[in-house]
């Protein structure tokens, strides 16, 4: 009886988990923040969206004076009926921070937070916000 007790326990928790398929939706034209390895369903549609990692984040540190802005590139992976498909959305640079999935967009609002120049972020501290749209 204990055993069955635990299991039962267990499959309500991770029903709750935000990386189940069974999470709530985030409906289709709103803002969404994600941190890193973390996804979302976007309904009514069959995408989900996970934010896998950033590369490359050379933007001017807040607390310094740079000729240029800089970019980071936050790096998506969309799963859609199951096909898989992967997409860079770039900071500093509007022409390439959104990215066309079939008959919808997918474009990066912000990248938090934001870099000084004393501390490199880890991974695990970047939260990304994302809005799909129909194109």
């Amino acid at each position: 009886m204990p055993a069955l007790l635990v299991f039962i326990c267990l499959l309500a928790a991770t029903g709750c988990d935000e990386k189940s398929p069974t999470a709530p939706g985030v409906p289709l034209n709103q803002q969404f923040t994600l941190k890193r390895s973390e996804s979302a369903t976007i309904d009514p549609t069959s995408i989900r969206i996970q934010f896998t990692e950033v590369t490359g984040d050379s933007r001017c540190p807040a607390d310094a004076v740079c000729i240029q802005g800089g970019d980071a590139v936050v790096h998506v992976r969309v799963e859609d009926s199951g096909e898989r498909s992967d997409y860079e959305l770039h900071t500093g640079d509007s022409t390439r921070a959104s990215a066309v999935h079939k008959q919808y967009r997918i474009s990066l609002v912000q990248l938090e937070p934001y870099p000084f120049s004393n501390r490199t972020i880890p991974q695990d501290e970047y939260r990304a916000t994302l809005t799909v749209t129909n194109r």
